[in-house]
C-alpha cells in the first residue's frame, strides 16, 4: 500500500475518557456521549446506554440513511426488527440498515448495557440530549416529531 493512502486517514482518532464523556440521565437509562459526526467526519455516531430493569428505551422507528449497530457489552436487549422480537444477550451484536423498523428496550426483568453506533453519523447528540430532556419532562414529545427530519429517525 502506498505510504499516501497509510497517512490519508478520514478524520483524526477519537478518544473520549470515561470520566469526561458528557452524559444524559433519565429515569430509566444513562446515555454517555461518546463520539459525534463532528469528530469523525461523518463516519459515525457513537454513545452507551445503561437501561434499569423495565428502561422502555426506543419505540418503534426507522433511519432512512444510518445503519445502527448494536452491541450488548452487559444485560440483556429486547429489540423488535421488523416483525420479530429477540432478546440480545451480553456480547451479541446486531446490525439495523436503514428503512427496517425497530425498537428496543431492557428484556424484562433485566437490565440492560449497550454500545450504540450510526454510520454514517448525523450529529445525534443534539437528539439524545432532547431525548434526555424529554423522557426526564423538562421538554414537549412533539419536538422529537418536529426533529425527524434533521436527526433520520422517522
Amino acid at each position: 500500500m502506498p505510504a499516501e493512502a497509510l497517512l490519508a486517514a478520514p478524520f483524526p482518532p477519537v478518544l473520549t475518557r470515561h470520566a469526561e464523556a458528557e452524559t444524559s440521565a433519565d429515569p430509566s437509562s444513562v446515555m454517555t456521549l461518546l463520539a459525534d459526526s463532528d469528530a469523525t467526519a461523518d463516519g459515525f455516531t457513537s454513545y452507551r446506554s445503561t437501561f434499569a430493569k423495565g428502561a422502555v428505551g426506543a419505540p418503534a422507528h426507522f433511519h432512512t440513511k444510518a445503519t445502527e449497530l448494536f452491541f450488548v457489552i452487559s444485560g440483556s436487549l429486547q429489540v423488535l426488527v421488523d416483525e420479530e422480537v429477540t432478546v440480545l444477550e451480553t456480547g451479541d451484536f446486531l446490525a439495523v440498515p436503514p428503512h427496517t423498523p425497530h425498537a428496543f428496550a431492557a428484556a424484562p426483568g433485566c437490565e440492560a448495557d449497550v454500545l450504540f453506533v450510526f454510520t454514517p453519523g448525523m450529529g445525534r447528540f443534539d437528539y439524545l440530549r432532547l431525548l434526555g430532556r424529554v423522557m426526564r419532562g423538562e421538554s414537549d414529545a412533539k419536538e422529537i416529531a418536529e426533529s425527524a427530519e434533521q436527526f433520520d429517525n422517522h
